[in-house]
């Protein structure tokens, strides 16, 4: 069974997600799960004050909502994710320059993030990566595939993440870390 996934079709919703810090709290809310403006201030390296400049408009846009039910007293705030995942199609946001714009502003910003993930793990110590030893890895092809194949290669690749991603964690006493996964297949030429 899928997990509930929130298809954008708004622009304005985009455009919200459409900024390094804000796509950086959505992921800090997706791996370490609802969390205090403070707590997320101090995992980001941001300002309490901005923080919740762009908490709440993510909160305008239903990316991100308060979580009142975690509070201790009436002052503290809790935010969560609105949805476990979010999905847009680049076909929804045709015809309009604006949304056009944004759509763009928003895939570049994915590639951006990803890219930056992935770089700091290559940078990081060697003391560092010791420890996962040759467990990273790096895996291309290139295919000859319809678009329909294409579609297919994507809901088993989705279906295998969401595999491991929503699998009961085992109670054997091993750490887990997050490990984050993505994978492209665009049409393309050597």
């Amino acid at each position: 069974m899928e997990r509930e996934i929130r298809q954008i079709t708004d622009s304005r919703v985009l455009a919200a997600m459409a900024h390094p810090l804000r796509r950086r709290l959505m992921d800090v809310l997706k791996v370490d799960g609802p969390s205090t403006v403070s707590m997320l201030a101090e995992r980001t390296d941001q300002a309490v004050a901005n923080v919740s400049h762009h908490l709440r408009v993510l909160a305008n846009s239903d990316l991100v909502r308060e979580a009142p039910e975690l509070a201790r007293d009436r002052r503290e705030r809790w935010w969560k994710l609105a949805s476990p995942g979010l999905r847009w199609t680049s076909a929804d946001f045709v015809g309009d320059p604006a949304s056009e714009a944004v759509l763009q502003a928003a895939l570049s910003l994915n590639l951006d993030s990803q890219d930056r993930i992935v770089r700091e793990w290559y940078a990081a110590s060697d003391e560092e990566r010791a420890a996962w030893d040759q467990a990273p890895f790096s895996a291309d092809r290139w295919l000859r595939l319809t678009p329909a194949e294409l579609h297919q290669l994507e809901r088993e690749v989705v279906a295998l993440m969401n595999r491991w991603s929503e699998r009961e964690l085992p109670d054997d006493g091993e750490r887990r870390e997050p490990v984050f996964f993505f994978a492209h297949a665009v049409p393309a030429q050597p």
